[in-house]
């Protein structure tokens, strides 16, 4: 006997993104260097993303190629700013050098690779480094799960360290408290639940936990190891008898490793109709990372992250001035 399965509504799917947009119109428009945005796709998202009011884009990139999607997208550029760029290193670079400058507050990711951009975020002497690992966070809409999960990092560190796991929790705490979570509660991801020897991340997710106990790791409640259904599920957990703060209501999931990241957040998008919006941190300014099957919501709200982050990263800077 077949079963069929009634999707959730519209609504229902995208409150969680919609709630973002919209707290996100209410700050100032973000000055967005977009990283050759020589497709429709990658043209348009900027271009909705200015026209709700969230970001200023600038495009970079070479002219032809940004009128012709233009052309294709139906849009008209009067009045957007251009950069000139001869192609899509070309594109990174100035991009970047836009940041660095002054001139833009945020980096977006038109239709380039991934790895040619952030090539140029991480150049030693050029890029936008700071003392913190670069780190990636897809803000998860999971339709008929409460709240937004934040998932990292399934896209830049292929098997971090436990150092570099330290920062990665801590640029996804840091974005939690920029979006405005009532508490950001950290799930340190393994296949079960205890310390076992034989399992490297389960030593590691204990070690996380004992950083933030020490103070190492600030700004949310971190627990581990814990396997995802008694992270994220209240009823897995109490059968577990796990009794925390975190266990059954993690709103942040860090996975082992970039496989299993890259797996999760697949899962979640193919099999539960969840959308992904994707913000890289811990570089000089937010950058927008999108993919080209990213729907039109979900290109929005990665641009709506990068502004409340943008925001918190403002307010804590000017916070430093006055102390």
């Amino acid at each position: 006997m077949s079963v069929s399965v009634v999707p959730p509504p519209q609504a229902a799917r995208h409150q969680k993104y919609d709630r973002l947009v919209t707290s996100a119109q209410a700050l100032p428009r973000l000055k967005v260097a977009v990283a050759h945005p020589c497709d429709a796709a990658a043209l348009g998202a900027a271009l909705e993303a200015a026209d709700l009011g969230l970001i200023e884009p600038i495009l970079v990139g070479p002219p032809g190629r940004i009128a012709a999607a233009a052309a294709a997208a139906g849009r008209d550029l009067a009045g957007v700013r251009q950069v000139a760029a001869a192609h899509s290193h070309d594109s990174a670079a100035k991009a970047v050098e836009l940041v660095r400058c002054g001139e833009a507050d945020a980096l977006m990711k038109g239709s380039l690779h991934t790895d040619e951009l952030m090539a140029a975020v991480v150049a030693r002497d050029t890029g936008l480094r700071t003392a913190r690992r670069i780190s990636h966070c897809f803000v998860m809409d999971v339709p008929n799960h409460e709240g937004a999960l934040i998932v990292t990092d399934a896209a830049i560190n292929i098997a971090p360290s436990l150092e570099e796991k330290r920062h990665i929790v801590q640029n996804a705490i840091d974005l939690a408290r920029a979006l405005h979570f009532d508490e950001p509660r950290v799930a340190i991801l393994s296949a079960m639940e205890t310390v076992n020897p034989d399992v490297p991340s389960t030593i590691e997710a204990a070690a996380l936990c004992k950083m933030a106990d020490r103070g190492q790791i600030t700004g949310g409640v971190v627990d581990g190891p814990l396997a995802l259904d008694n992270a994220i599920d209240l009823g897995s957990a109490q059968i577990k008898h796990i009794s925390s703060p975190v266990a059954g209501r993690a709103n942040i999931l860090v996975v082992p490793d970039l496989e299993a990241g890259n797996m999760l957040a697949k899962s979640l998008t193919f099999l539960a109709d969840a959308d992904a919006a994707g913000i890289v941190l811990g570089a000089r300014v937010p950058i927008i990372l999108t993919s080209r099957a990213d729907s039109r919501l979900t290109r929005l709200a990665s641009c709506a992250v990068a502004c409340l982050l943008a925001e918190a990263q403002r307010v804590a800077a000017r916070a430093a001035l006055e102390v």
